[in-house]
């Protein structure tokens, strides 16, 4: 009788050499075949396109791991066409591969194989180390590829907005273009760059990522060099905080062999109204402390974004609004003041009336079964104690269930021993309520002070502009 295997396959994008997962698959089946085993289609798991540089990301293998930890796990060993396809970082194949080993499940290179000796696991680590060592020579040959494709002005990146790739060129696409030199006509006919993403995002225009383009999108167009002919690289990659930086020493920039879309005149005058810009409002500039605002995080706009303070705390607007991401296209704008009388008189009202509006009813509230809830987890709990004992989990993977569940159980806890009778409850509540207001009415109390008193009661509070009126949900 066959013995059921998994199969895990993956193809990574750094490599031409590697065989496609119909490959992988019939190569690991015919071993299988030879070899007294059979891999049900279920228990086949692919990752496509994933660097095995880490298993955060490579969902069906965790999904394996998983089905394997299993007390009678559904397979008694892993086939892989080579063990770069399971792992390229030593350090985490081993973790692994132990936990499989205390399970009986063996990993299995089709295309390896290793003498059962001590000399056999000697030989298998002399392999992971040189795929661990291949995944990092793999950057430095990444990176002096990239600089010959810069110095022959080739495309080394996906295209800019404006832009589309050909033959490793970088091509102008027409509708796009026309896109880009509207943005630079606006800007320096000074229209503010989150104006100018307000009608981009009105016109349906975005990225290429199918996203709206914001504010800082503008501003990126603004300052790359792209449109102008040139080639911008960062040596450092994404781990450089200003890589889009021309001052970054970083940077590299060379011609390109594509077709401007923004003639040097329009560049420069862009380039020096940016310049001044900065100079005036530029972050560097900013030496005072962010002001305190009591409302922070509790007031937001009907499509449900918070409002952001602006001005130096004397107003506050939408943030989708302000940074312009096109999902609200109504200004919410209201000066901090008035929202902060508004909220002190409705509260004083909604005391007086006991007319609170919560954010889950209370009926829905009643009939949840806390102690069922607790008991649950309270289960889970100790089954991932015995998960440890028996040596299936890591003290690391424990101490996150450990954690998250004990978190779990307090919540509940706190939820069930919140439970009163209405009008106890809401006599209580509207004690609290009035402990509050003592806290935003006082003139000594600070902006901090209020907004944590008031994040005891309340949930948020929602700013209907045409009415001019806040709508406050309240928790228990």
């Amino acid at each position: 009788m066959s013995k059921i295997a998994a199969a895990y396959v993956r193809v990574s994008t750094e490599r031409q050499d590697e065989y496609s997962p119909d490959s992988q698959i019939k190569l690991v089946r015919d071993y299988a075949e030879k070899n007294g085993y059979e891999v049900p289609d279920e228990y086949i798991f692919f990752d496509d396109g994933i660097s095995a540089k880490s298993s955060k990301k490579r969902t069906a293998f965790n999904n394996m791991i998983a089905l394997a930890k299993e007390k009678h796990p559904p397979f008694c060993a892993i086939l892989v066409w080579k063990f770069s396809r399971f792992a390229r970082n030593q350090e985490e194949s081993i973790v692994y591969k132990n936990i499989l080993r205390k399970k009986g499940i063996p990993v299995i290179s089709i295309s390896e194989p290793i003498i059962d000796s001590p000399f056999g696991d000697l030989i298998e680590r002399i392999i992971e180390w040189m795929d661990e060592y291949y995944l990092i020579n793999l950057s430095t040959e990444v990176k002096r590829g990239m600089a010959e494709k810069l110095t022959r002005g080739e495309a080394l990146v996906p295209p800019a907005f404006g832009y589309n790739i050909v033959d490793g060129k970088y091509i102008p696409n027409e509708s796009e273009a026309a896109v880009v030199q509207s943005i630079f006509n606006k800007y320096l006919s000074n229209v503010p760059t989150r104006k100018i993403a307000l009608e981009l995002a009105s016109q349906g225009v975005v990225n290429h990522r199918g996203n709206p383009i914001d504010y800082r999108g503008v501003q990126y167009i603004l300052e790359n060099p792209l449109y102008i002919g040139k080639i911008r690289w960062s040596t450092e990659g994404k781990a450089s905080k200003n890589r889009y930086r021309d001052d970054n020493p970083n940077v590299v920039i060379a011609d390109g062999i594509h077709q401007p879309i923004i003639s040097q005149k329009v560049w420069e005058a862009t380039q020096e109204k940016l310049a001044n810009t900065r100079k005036m409002y530029g972050k560097h500039q900013r030496t005072e402390q962010p002001v305190e605002w009591m409302l922070k995080g509790l007031l937001r706009c009907d499509c449900g974004a918070t409002l952001v303070m602006q001005s130096k705390g004397v107003s506050a607007q939408c943030h989708n609004y302000a940074t312009a991401k096109g999902k609200c296209v109504v200004s919410h704008y209201i000066s901090i003041p008035k929202a902060n009388k508004l909220i002190t008189e409705q509260l004083e009202q909604i005391v007086a009336d006991r007319s609170f509006t919560f954010v889950a009813s209370r009926e829905t509230v009643e009939t949840v079964n806390y102690e069922e809830l607790i008991h649950r987890e309270r289960i889970k709990l100790n089954r991932a104690k015995d998960a440890y004992l028996n040596g299936i989990d890591t003290v690391e993977e424990y101490k996150a269930n450990k954690q998250r569940i004990t978190k779990a159980i307090e919540m509940l806890e706190k939820q069930r021993d919140s439970e009163r009778t209405e009008d106890k409850d809401l006599d209580e509540f509207s004690e609290k309520v009035r402990k509050v207001l003592a806290i935003v009415k006082d003139p000594n109390a600070s902006e901090l002070a209020k907004s944590q008193a008031l994040r005891t009661i309340i949930e948020k509070i929602i700013y209907h502009k045409p009415d001019n009126e806040l709508q406050i949900f309240f928790h228990w």
